[in-house]
């Protein structure tokens, strides 16, 4: 697989995301997709496997953030690796908490699905977003 079209599942996945279309993005999953969250201690963080692990780490989100702001400013591919730089702000549903953060996304695709993806942002800002008042001093 090309570059080129590398590019373009992972456009097509960012499309489906802002749609809100989880079938639609889960559909671009290869089956044994392995989607890697950093962040030792947070609660979305973690290696979820397969479809089915993508698409809890993606009900997890819904339940625990709103996604206030998000945007994927550039795209770089080389092969069947593609970056994606971008930023995003985010509140945590449970502190009210708003976070701004910027991230790359890192994508692995074959054979026409995603079969790796790590995300790479500032865990601490997480963190303290996740943290309640009283532990935060506020």
């Amino acid at each position: 697989m090309g570059t080129a079209e590398s590019l373009q599942i992972v456009k097509d996945g960012f499309a489906a995301f802002g749609r809100g279309d989880l079938p639609g993005l889960l559909a671009l999953m290869a089956d044994d997709v392995v989607w890697e969250i950093p962040g030792q201690g947070l609660p979305l963080a973690g290696t979820y496997r397969g479809r089915e692990g993508v698409a809890s780490f993606f009900h997890k989100l819904g339940e625990q953030t709103e996604i206030v702001d998000f945007q994927a400013r550039e795209f770089v591919a080389d092969g069947d690796r593609v970056l994606v730089v971008g930023w995003e702000r985010v509140k945590v549903r449970a502190t009210g908490r708003a976070v701004d953060l910027d991230w790359v996304m890192a994508f692995t695709v074959r054979n026409g699905k995603v079969v790796a993806y790590r995300q790479y942002s500032d865990t601490k800002a997480m963190s303290d977003a996740y943290a309640s008042a009283a532990s935060a001093g506020g």
